[in-house]
């Protein structure tokens, strides 16, 4: 879409903008002479003949006064082939494909589409999240994704100058590895930075993660500190009286130990991120089309000496507004449908011949966000805080507003089917467990609030990254249970890599792969918010 001036001189035609000053075409000293318009000036009359032939189309057709023409760029169809299929557009399905066709070895050598249902993205988990960033988990596997996240978003805007030597974009600070012994960064070129465009700013906010523990929940907060210090990220133990010192507005009566992260931890804008990742894929040229996914289609008996029977060779796509379906030949599927992920894969497998596929434990959980207003709470200092109760807040902006909210008890999740605010909740739940940590928030103030989905993987709340192991070329990256935006450049780095290499060599999250779902071995995250 051409905006402004663009769109002008688009209508108009190269050269068509007129000479005010300068050489241009006039001799030196000569006044420029610009022709009054004349009436039958064919840009003035353009738009009313169109509007007229419309008119007439209109009154010719049967049903007349209420037709409206149901073509529009969105419902195009996707192409009959594709090497891989992504199905899901938010941050992640995107981070998969731009990942795709920057590791390639040659331009413009893979067909990559993206499916995605919802071009509003009114209900994605993506842009409706509160966008924080940390390096403080229990597991190996997720320090490292976001480890290498972090160091994602410090270098989006680098690209590789002439000769190969670093370049550095205007207002952008030069590259900074940090942590490359452990989770090298990825090679400069294969940053966010298209060309000719402005850079990228995903409003990164730092501040560190502060989680508080109970004497109940002190030794395992030491020990995920320890992991997360061998893993090289940065975070601090604080005693009540160094909490206290830091934080004076903190009531820390009932806190035994808290952790704080010293670098790689904040806060971003998320639809900034899911927009570079898109703009800088289709600028690689992958493909993107909206539609759902409804079906995968298998070989035949007859195709079967050819293809093994336990792959994906179509995908059936639904145009929007539309009982159409186009299939899609392909060669990999991947599954990056956020908290719809399970859904989807059993209901694109349920007519398949051979059994049903083992379930895929990934399902939308809701949760809600509120916005409050408190001038006396805490200031530019303010850091993410986790509270012993599970309840967190952080800052939002300079002006005194908050965000926060907290996960409902495992046995009294809200109901999925809609996106509405339970009020109640934050009122007999979340407030009293603020209001005693920060006692200023007593006389805080809610200005707005709404609700996201989890996409909550109910086995043991990590992340699945890997091959299906039903479904020999269909690729799983869900289930991340709220850390997903977090560690979308990371799983999308590692997602790309498993399906051109068969193996990570950037980071090891082998155990985050589908398997340990059907062996029955569950990996514990601790820090769950």
């Amino acid at each position: 879409m051409l905006r402004g001036g663009r769109a002008l001189r688009a209508l108009r035609g190269p050269g068509a903008g007129v000479v005010v000053g300068g050489r241009g075409g006039a001799a030196p000293g000569r006044p420029l002479r610009v022709a009054a318009p004349r009436s039958s000036d064919v840009f003035r009359e353009l738009g009313p003949a169109l509007s007229r032939l419309g008119q007439t189309l209109r009154e010719q057709l049967p049903g007349s006064g209420g037709w409206e023409p149901q073509w529009s760029p969105q419902s195009c169809p996707p192409p009959e082939q594709a090497d891989v299929v992504v199905v899901g557009g938010g941050v992640v399905g995107w981070a998969v494909a731009y990942w795709l066709k920057a590791l390639e070895n040659q331009q413009h050598g893979m067909r990559v589409l993206v499916v995605e249902r919802d071009p509003t993205y009114s209900r994605a988990s993506t842009v409706l999240s509160v966008g924080g960033i940390r390096q403080q988990f229990s597991l190996p596997e997720n320090i490292r994704l976001s480890l290498f996240s972090a160091a994602f978003l410090r270098n989006i805007n680098v690209s590789l100058g002439g000769g190969g030597g670093w370049k550095q974009q205007r207002g952008v600070s030069p590259p900074r590895l940090a942590h490359q012994a452990v989770c090298p960064s990825p090679p400069p070129q294969d940053y966010l930075w298209v060309p000719n465009e402005p850079p990228v700013d995903v409003q990164f906010q730092p501040s560190g993660y502060l989680f508080l523990a109970s004497q109940r929940g002190a030794a395992t907060l030491e020990a995920g500190v320890k992991l997360q210090r061998e893993e090289g990220a940065k975070v601090a133990l604080l005693s009540p009286s160094q909490l206290k010192a830091k934080f004076p507005w903190l009531n820390t009566e009932d806190v035994a130990v808290a952790s704080y992260g010293l670098e790689n931890e904040g806060w971003f804008d998320p639809w900034s991120l899911l927009t570079a990742f898109r703009r800088k894929a289709m600028s690689l040229g992958v493909l993107s089309c909206i539609g759902e996914a409804k079906s995968f289609i298998t070989p035949t008996e007859d195709e079967m000496p050819l293809m093994a029977r336990d792959r994906v060779k179509c995908v059936n796509v639904r145009l929007p507004d539309s009982p159409e379906q186009q299939p899609v030949a392909c060669a990999i599927v991947v599954i990056a449908a956020g908290a719809w992920s399970g859904e989807l894969l059993a209901t694109a497998t349920a007519s398949l011949p051979g059994g049903s596929l083992a379930p895929l434990p990934i399902q939308p959980r809701k949760r809600y966000v509120y916005m409050w207003h408190c001038p006396d709470g805490p200031g530019l200092e303010c850091p993410f805080l986790i509270d012993t109760s599970g309840a967190y807040f952080r800052r939002e902006g300079i002006a005194g507003n908050f965000l926060g909210g907290m996960s409902p008890p495992e046995g009294d999740e809200p109901d999925t089917g809609d996106l509405e605010v339970d009020h109640d909740f934050f009122q007999e739940q979340v407030w009293p467990r603020l209001a005693h940590r920060v006692p200023p928030f007593q006389t805080l103030k809610v200005r707005s609030s709404w609700a996201g989905y989890y996409d909550y993987n109910t086995f043991d709340q990590n992340g699945v990254l890997g091959r299906h192991p039903q479904l020999q070329n269909v690729f799983v990256v869900g289930g991340f249970s709220g850390h997903g935006l977090q560690q979308a450049p990371a799983a999308g780095r590692a997602a790309a890599e498993l399906l051109l290499h068969g193996r990570c060599s950037t980071m090891d999250v082998g155990r985050l792969a589908p398997g340990r779902l059907l062996h029955g071995e569950p990996l514990r995250e601790a820090a769950i918010v």
